[in-house]
């Protein structure tokens, strides 16, 4: 940048493109190709001087020059201006190297969570909550694990069939889902390359083998609460010999029937059961009532025979009468042969004859 102005000025030509003031010794010799002393006035391609050859007189400065000499004032005489940036670079480092520790060295572990350090990738240590310092990246790394939220995987993952042989060679289509949480945090992420396959699996199996040993009925009826409670302890112990660090929170059957393709069938076979266990339920419960009347019977026969031991007689005439007011209760007429008896019309169960209706006859 030193030289511009001086370019600058040449370029404008303070004397002409093909010269410039001031002296100049040349000397020519031959015809065209010399120059003498010069005059300090430029000269032309044709080798004449400007004006036809008339002396000029002194120029003065132009207002450029007067332009240019400022530009150089300003700049320092045609100098950038330097700038020690030295000690700014020295900030902007111990700034980012402080940001790089603050952010690799202090970790704040929340209540529900874990931190798991590794010192170049292997299994050092793991934090509690609260704030923990470490040696600042890539020398330790710190991964932080939810132990507290309750993962869901639904089986089937969408809209197709699980279908699973129950005991009695059936075929039971089954939708279910696995509720399980994170209990050792470096066991989870070491020990599991994939652990929602992992969980899966393991789902699948469990549930296979516990629909195995009960019948279809069962299955889709009562027996339900029964199988999600054996595959959830099916699948903490195989979950547990495979070190996965998971905990099984529960198992939910949501859908239990036949497949689609025998719905129709299975649902006339289940409407005759449901019939026939009805008319089951039925002759119980006649028998019950059958049962406690005839035992209610026996029990007063017991009592009667205790007081006819000790006054037959009484307990003979006792039970006669009774017998005898019991029958005659329901009939309307009594004969008694016995001499000197005046029977009388037994006035409470006179039937009442309802008086004829009598029609009127055509008026005369």
């Amino acid at each position: 940048m030193r030289g511009w102005p001086a370019a600058v000025a040449v370029w404008l030509n303070e004397g002409g493109p093909w010269g410039g003031r001031g002296s100049g010794d040349g000397s020519g010799s031959g015809d065209g190709s010399g120059g003498g002393s010069g005059s300090g006035g430029p000269r032309n391609p044709w080798n004449q001087p400007p004006d036809g050859g008339k002396p000029r007189g002194p120029r003065g400065p132009t207002a450029l020059d007067e332009l240019l000499k400022r530009g150089r004032a300003g700049f320092g005489g045609g100098r950038m201006p330097t700038i020690n940036t030295g000690p700014i670079w020295k900030y902007v480092a111990v700034a980012l190297v402080a940001l790089w520790l603050a952010f690799s060295s202090v970790h704040r572990i929340n209540p529900q969570e874990r931190g798991v350090v590794t010192v170049f990738g292997k299994y050092s240590r793991t934090l509690e909550p609260g704030v923990s310092l470490t040696f600042p990246a890539p020398i330790e790394r710190v991964q932080t694990i939810d132990v507290q939220n309750i993962r869901l995987i639904n089986i089937p993952d969408g809209a197709g069939e699980k279908l699973v042989l129950t005991r009695d060679e059936n075929i039971i289509d089954l939708d279910y889902s696995i509720r399980w949480s994170i209990k050792s945090p470096e066991l989870y992420l070491f020990q599991l390359a994939d652990p929602d396959a992992t969980i899966k699996a393991v789902a699948e199996s469990a549930m296979r083998a516990a629909i195995a040993n009960i019948s279809l009925n069962d299955a889709i009826g009562s027996g339900r609460t029964g199988i999600e409670a054996e595959v959830t302890q099916r699948m903490q112990t195989l979950l547990d010999k495979y070190r996965s660090g998971v905990k099984i929170q529960g198992v939910a059957v949501k859908n239990a029937g036949p497949p689609e393709a025998v719905n129709d069938a299975f649902k006339e076979v289940s409407a005759a059961q449901q019939a026939a266990q009805t008319s089951v339920n039925q002759a119980n419960a006649q028998a019950q009532q059958v049962i406690a009347r005839a035992q209610g019977e026996a029990a007063a026969f017991d009592r009667v025979y205790a007081q006819y031991k000790l006054a037959p007689e009484v307990t003979r005439r006792r039970m006669y009468y009774e017998t005898m007011e019991d029958v005659l209760s329901k009939v309307d007429k009594t004969i008694v042969e016995t001499p000197g008896v005046t029977p009388y019309l037994p006035l409470a169960g006179a039937k009442k004859v309802p008086a004829p209706v009598v029609q009127a006859g055509p008026a005369q």
